[in-house]
């Protein structure tokens, strides 16, 4: 009777043993079979034209006499102002900006012979919605020089204006999705691949937005370029399964 009753512990405790392994090797398979999963990336492009433009313009006046110098400036920005009306800018578009004049026998480093005492230095600012007209004025900047306005060597001929892209909340939606799908075709052909069926999304990283100029060489800077690219890259995380 008591080896009898012996044995009925035995059994409970080898079934309980074998029970307990089968939950731990199923645990092991689940938990193996979730950790199964391809990181692919999607790429969306857009080619997109600046939609706000600025061009800051300098010039300077010299001469001995400071009235001169002033009648000088004044001339310049007249020519100026009427150059960028002529190319289509509205003269609502232009703010004046600062005027610096500088006595060069006030330096106290200064030293030999001053053949122009005063310098005067006017900058101005052009600031519209439409940049092309900025893009095709700048093209033309030559006229002013041909003019005689002497261009400040910093806001000279090889300054550009600067165009700025403000819509990217408006094609934001649109690309997300086109970047999301180009993603998903990848993890569909990697799944096949691998002989694995596509499972649903484990995590998601929208990616940043990176605004670039359209033509990306060396020295050419994208707040110059009146034709830029946005771009996002998104990072999707899929299950695979048997």
């Amino acid at each position: 009777m008591e080896s009898r009753f012996g044995l009925v512990p035995a059994l409970v405790f080898a079934i309980g043993l074998t029970l307990c392994g089968w939950f731990v090797g199923k645990g092991f398979l689940d938990s193996r079979l979730s950790n199964r999963h391809v990181v692919v990336k999607g790429v969306s492009e857009r080619e997109v034209e600046a939609d706000i433009g600025f061009w800051p313009i300098k010039f300077v006046s010299t001469d001995d006499n400071l009235t001169a110098a002033q009648i000088k400036i004044k001339k310049s920005l007249q020519t100026v102002t009427e150059f960028l009306i002529h190319q289509g800018i509205d003269s609502s578009s232009i703010e004046l900006q600062n005027l610096e004049v500088t006595d060069r026998l006030a330096n106290q480093y200064s030293s030999g012979n001053v053949l122009s005492r005063y310098i005067i230095t006017q900058s101005l600012i052009v600031r519209t919605k439409s940049p092309m007209l900025l893009k095709k004025a700048s093209q033309k900047i030559s006229q002013l020089v041909d003019a005689g306005v002497v261009l400040a060597s910093n806001y000279g001929p090889q300054s550009s204006p600067i165009y700025v892209f403000t819509g990217l909340n408006t094609i934001k939606p649109e690309m997300i999705a086109e970047a999301t799908a180009n993603a998903r075709k990848s993890a569909e052909q990697f799944a096949k691949d691998s002989q694995s069926k596509l499972g649903g999304i484990r995590y998601a990283n929208q990616g940043i937005f990176v605004i670039l100029p359209r033509n990306q060489a060396p020295g050419i800077m994208e707040e110059n370029e009146y034709y830029k690219k946005v771009r996002v890259v998104t990072t999707l995380t899929y299950f695979l399964q048997d």
